[in-house]
């Protein structure tokens, strides 16, 4: 131990009295992976749909159990047309309540404008027609891609702890290596880092 590192040592040992440093942060996070029951995950997601649509107020009309059977469909990589035949509902149905869960694909993310300045725009409180002005595109196209980028935007307000839990509920990857090839792209955080995170869209 140098000289620096004992001096920060004594440092904690006389501001907190105690001289262990911190437990594991990874154990704070329960034990979502260790679950095997499918019924018991199915609970859990069910919790989580629960708190979501009591945070957010969902724009969604599918119930509860709906919503938990799309869940689990959407990590086992059914499609939003497949999840619609098994849930009879319209795919934009489907389309709406995965946005509501914070579960936006790759392709949803294929923006015809510039996606940093959209979000910037976004979380700055701009109408449609301004957006459509500012990104040179016409209005419909923002109609259709904002409730994309406001779900992203919500997540990450969120630290994309719903999201997380999901997938440590229901994929056997590793987290952080999900995490990784589901990234939100470059410039998001930046651009909502300044807002609160309680506030929604």
């Amino acid at each position: 131990m140098d000289e620096k590192t004992a001096e920060l040592r004594d440092i904690f040992i006389e501001t907190t009295g105690s001289d262990t440093v911190t437990e594991r942060q990874s154990e704070s996070r329960g034990s979502l992976a260790d679950v095997d029951d499918p019924e018991e995950v199915r609970a859990r997601v069910r919790d989580l749909v629960t708190t979501m649509r009591e945070r957010y107020g969902f724009e969604t009309d599918l119930s509860d159990d709906a919503l938990v059977t799309l869940v689990v469909g959407y990590f086992d990589g059914d499609s939003d047309e497949d999840l619609a035949v098994e849930l009879d509902a319209a795919p934009a149905a489907i389309r709406t309540a995965r946005f509501d869960l914070h579960l936006v694909r790759d392709s949803d993310r294929e923006y015809p404008f510039d996606a940093d300045r959209f979000d910037k725009l976004l979380v700055e409180g701009a109408d449609d027609e301004t957006l459509a002005e500012k990104l040179d595109v016409p209005v419909d196209v923002i109609r259709e891609f904002r409730p994309v980028a406001e779900a992203d935007i919500r997540s990450t307000r969120a630290n994309h702890r719903f999201r997380d839990d999901f997938t440590e509920l229901l994929t056997d990857d590793d987290l952080s290596q999900r995490m990784a090839e589901d990234a939100r792209r470059d410039g998001l955080r930046e651009a909502t880092e300044d807002i609160e995170t309680d506030v929604s869209l």
